[in-house]
């Protein structure tokens, strides 16, 4: 269970913890691995998720997935990537959590996960936590914690 004090502080900032849908890089599950290539190529990151055709989150692809789909024992075979589509090879396994999110469970699920997918109660994609977002509030914290004690400490004192 997060502490009352600490809880407060996070949360104090919840808002900029879910990154929008429309801000989040993704990839249709019908694409092929050629597309899916280009956008993690382009875009830097390792994972992306993967959504159908009414937006609803569906799974997550990376860059190797990718790879692996191609690559055999002998060689690597970059004709295959126009022959292969995303939902073929995504990752269907993965935290998926329903807005409005609790912290707690988020917590939890970014020891494993740079990100969690966050989705309407009807799995509509509407953005992602990520650790990233989730550190940047633990470091405001971290610097912050011992002034606001100090000042409450010193109010009971008074």
């Amino acid at each position: 269970m997060i502490g009352k004090e600490i809880g407060k502080m996070l949360l104090e900032n919840k808002e900029k913890f879910l990154i929008p849908a429309e801000q989040v890089a993704h990839i249709q599950m019908t694409n092929h691995l050629d597309h899916a290539l280009l956008v993690l190529t382009k875009i830097g990151y390792t994972v992306i998720p993967v959504l159908d055709s009414t937006y609803k989150i569906r799974g997550l692809i990376s860059m190797s997935m990718v790879i692996d789909a191609i690559t055999s024992i002998e060689d690597v075979d970059f004709n295959k990537l126009g022959d292969i589509r995303v939902e073929d090879v995504m990752q269907t396994d993965f935290a998926v959590i329903e807005n409005p999110y609790d912290l707690e469970e988020v917590l939890h699920l970014l020891v494993r996960n740079s990100f969690v997918c966050v989705a309407a109660s009807d799995g509509s994609f509407t953005g992602i936590v990520t650790r990233s977002e989730i550190l940047k509030a633990t470091n405001r914290i971290a610097h912050e914690f011992e002034n606001k004690y100090d000042v409450k400490r010193k109010k009971e004192y008074v």
